[in-house]
């Protein structure tokens, strides 16, 4: 049985993972190892993913789950969002994430936590 969990293979995975979430990396043949490549191959999956493929060029904004994690939240606040410099497939995630915010909308929440922000120095435009 493989040691998946072991801190080793995690190790090695992650590292696979971040270099195949990264389109500026290529893949580093001198890990040729089971978990590197694992992690590689589900990075370069993620990206795709979020952003098209690698081989159609890389665009000018990179999503990433936190930008993901941002639309929602704008759309949960009733934000109005930028979305310039991203493609259309970025955009077509992009929209479900936001829309989803949107459909959980509650304006007396969002008021009362403007207030909340404010009253602490934090002004949200």
């Amino acid at each position: 049985m493989k040691k998946i969990f072991s801190p080793g293979y995690r190790q090695h995975y992650f590292e696979g993972y971040s270099i195949g979430l990264n389109p500026f990396l290529e893949f580093n043949y001198a890990k040729r190892n089971e978990a590197f490549i694992a992690g590689f191959d589900s990075g370069r999956s993620d990206y795709e993913r979020m952003n098209g493929c690698i081989s159609d060029g890389i665009p000018q904004c990179i999503v990433t789950n936190k930008i993901l994690e941002d639309f929602l939240m704008a759309g949960l606040l009733g934000l109005s969002i930028d979305t310039e410099g991203y493609t259309s497939h970025q955009m077509n995630l992009i929209a479900k994430w936001y829309q989803s915010g949107v459909e959980k909308y509650e304006p007396n929440q969002s008021i009362a936590l403007f207030e909340l922000l404010e009253k602490n120095g934090i002004q949200i435009n």
